[in-house]
């Protein structure tokens, strides 16, 4: 694996984990309009990463059945919308934390964050290890510039996502160095779903259409289920709202400007 490939999938671990330092530099709880906006910019992103990178480039690839050419993204959108759907079922919700008060539920805590945060970098991991697959198998639509852009795109969400897991955390009362770990775990599982999707390319390359609107499909779904509600809590929501368009600006700049 050349060193560009593995650096491109370790780029938004390094966001994760950047992110998560930020909690070394905390003094006190994290302010609530600091959260709106950290959420709402990783949201921007999100959207734009999945527009310009995943469904643009699945439309494209799927031209040869002209008419027709909508049926790959819509099939892979909504298999990545049911996918987290039914995952979502299955393991417990980020929305159950907020529920547990209390010292004896500061483990519980932790551990639900940290499987739902990883839950939902599972397509983010996936859409990066698909990009770079389709351009390591010579396919024309993708390049690596293209793939660099969206795993920096993904990184710079990371970074508020990061901040988003250990911060608070440490505002509960746990240690910062365990609060900092559960942040960065929480991201592990990008790089590896990235390296399993590349190492499995020959089953996903001639499905690559199908493979990069499911992507979209499923951080579509982590945004209207969890960020959006969590940007617009509270007073003063289009400060989320404001972070959400400076995300989704930045994302479209580096796309169209870059890739």
């Amino acid at each position: 694996m050349s060193f560009e490939v593995l650096g491109g999938l370790l780029l938004p671990f390094l966001g994760t984990t950047l992110g998560a330092g930020c909690v070394f530099f905390m003094k006190k709880g994290m302010h609530p309009t600091v959260q709106r906006i950290l959420t709402g910019f990783a949201a921007g992103v999100m959207v734009a990463a999945s527009v310009w990178s995943l469904i643009i480039p699945a439309l494209e690839q799927s031209e040869s059945l002209e008419k027709w050419s909508f049926i790959p993204a819509v099939v892979g959108f909504w298999l990545g919308i049911l996918m987290l759907l039914a995952l979502d079922r299955l393991i417990p919700h980020m929305h159950m934390n907020r529920q547990c008060e209390g010292p004896h539920c500061k483990l519980q805590k932790s551990t639900m964050l940290v499987f739902a945060v990883a839950l939902h970098n599972l397509p983010e991991g996936m859409a990066v290890g698909v990009v770079f697959a389709g351009w390591l198998a010579g396919n024309a639509e993708m390049s690596l510039a293209g793939a660099m852009i969206l795993a920096l795109g993904i990184a710079i969400q990371n970074f508020p996502e990061g901040a988003i897991i250990s911060m608070p955390l440490a505002s509960e009362g746990v240690s910062k160095k365990r609060a900092f770990v559960y942040g960065v775990l929480s991201g592990i599982v990008e790089p590896l779903g990235a390296l399993i999707t590349i190492l499995a390319a020959d089953f996903f390359t001639p499905i690559l259409p199908y493979c990069l609107s499911l992507a979209a499909g499923a951080m579509f779904y982590v945004v209207v289920e969890e960020l959006i509600p969590e940007m617009s809590e509270g007073e003063h929501s289009n400060i989320g709202t404001i972070a959400f368009s400076v995300g989704f600006t930045l994302m479209m700049i580096l796309d169209v400007a870059l890739g």
